[in-house]
């Protein structure tokens, strides 16, 4: 529903399977050169995002901003806020919401990403 809500407000939407590896999902960022990754946690996997966003920063994305739907119990969505993720939703956030926040990201990753000719 949220990956329809965002093409529905004009944004390119790339959906992966769930569980795929933190490399995988890099490369794919690297590749369709995003501004966002969303992440939805299904099952405490929310838990892996601090080793994704240092992947991320690693491959030189710090641009990228990285955010995570679900069930986050209040003390792990504090740690993935110190990790860097940039904004977590849970269950009930609005479409509205989800959508403002994601274009509020993008734009400002656009703006800090580094250009290449």
């Amino acid at each position: 529903m949220v990956a329809a809500a965002l093409r529905d407000a004009g944004m390119e939407v790339i959906y992966t399977p769930p569980w795929q590896d933190i490399a995988a999902v890099v490369r794919l960022a690297q590749d369709e050169d995003v501004d966002v990754i969303g992440i939805s946690s299904l099952a405490t996997d929310h838990l892996l995002v601090p080793k994704l966003m240092n992947a991320v920063r690693q491959a030189g994305l710090q641009h990228v901003s990285i955010i995570v739907g679900g069930i986050v119990p209040e003390q792990d969505e504090k740690e993935l806020l110190a990790a860097g993720v940039s904004h977590v939703f849970h269950p009930g956030s609005s479409m509205q919401d989800i959508v403002l926040k994601v274009s509020e990201l993008a734009r400002a990753a656009r703006t800090q990403a580094p250009n290449i000719l």
